[in-house]
C-alpha cells in the first residue's frame, strides 16, 4: 500500500493542470486568499474520499482472496488500463491549438468559493479513485496506516503547499518565478499528462495483475 500511494500521490502533485491554475490564482489581486481556498478545498477533497472508503471498510482491509478484495484489485486494474489508454490516446492524437480556458478571463474577480470549486473541478479523479482503492488495504488499528494515509494526502497537495508558502514569504520574487513555471508547464502540458498517465497506468496494471495471480 505504501509504495502504491507514493506513486499515486507523486503523480497527483505533479499534474500540470491544477498547478497552472493555482499559479494563475496566486498572481491575482487577492491571490493568497484565493490560493488558500483552492489548497484547502483540494486537500479536503482527498481527505473526504479517503474517509468515505474507511467508513465503508470499517478501517479493516478485506481478507485476501475474497470477493471484496478481488473486486478492489479488479477496480485498480480497470483504472490502470484506463490511464494507459488515455495516455496513449493523447500521445497519438495530433496537437490541437487552443486558447486558455474561458474561466481564466474571470479569475481576477473570482471569490474564494469559486477558487474552491475550481480545485474540485481540476482534481485528477482517476488518480484519486486509484488512491481510494489502495486505501482499502489500510488497517486503522496501526499507527503506520494513519501516517501513510496522512502522508499520501499531504504528498498529493505538496506542490500547492510549497507555492502558497513561497508566495507568502517572498511575493514579488515568487510571482515572477511561478509565472515562468506556469509558462513552462503550458508548453509541456501534453507531454506531462501523457507521461504521468502512462507511468501510473502501467504501474497499477502490473501491480493488479500480480496481485490477482499471486
Amino acid at each position: 500500500m505504501v509504495l502504491d500511494l507514493l506513486v499515486i500521490g507523486t503523480a497527483v502533485t505533479l499534474g500540470p493542470l491544477h498547478n497552472s491554475a493555482f499559479i494563475l490564482l496566486l498572481s491575482t489581486r487577492h491571490g493568497v486568499r484565493q490560493g488558500a481556498a483552492f489548497l484547502l478545498s483540494w486537500l479536503a477533497n482527498l481527505i473526504v474520499v479517503i474517509a468515505c472508503v474507511l467508513l465503508l471498510t470499517g478501517g479493516q482491509p478485506p481478507a485476501p482472496h475474497t470477493v471484496p478484495s478481488t473486486a478492489v484489485i479488479a477496480a485498480k486494474l480497470a483504472l490502470g488500463l484506463a490511464l494507459v489508454v488515455y495516455g496513449a490516446h493523447r500521445h497519438r492524437r495530433p496537437p490541437r491549438p487552443h486558447g486558455p480556458p474561458r474561466w481564466t478571463s474571470r479569475i481576477d474577480n473570482a471569490s474564494p468559493a469559486a477558487a474552491a470549486g475550481l480545485a474540485w473541478m481540476l482534481q485528477p479523479w482517476a488518480l484519486v479513485a486509484a488512491g481510494a482503492a489502495t486505501a482499502v488495504d489500510a488497517n486503522l488499528s496501526t499507527a503506520a496506516a494513519w501516517l501513510t494515509l496522512a502522508g499520501y494526502c499531504l504528498l498529493a497537495t505538496a506542490s500547492l503547499i510549497v507555492m502558497q508558502l513561497y508566495m507568502l514569504r517572498a511575493p514579488a520574487v515568487a510571482n515572477a518565478r511561478l509565472n515562468a513555471l506556469r509558462s513552462g508547464l503550458a508548453q509541456r502540458q501534453e507531454q506531462l499528462l501523457v507521461t504521468l498517465s502512462l507511468l501510473v497506468g502501467l504501474w497499477l496494471t502490473a501491480r493488479s495483475i500480480f496481485e490477482l495471480t499471486a
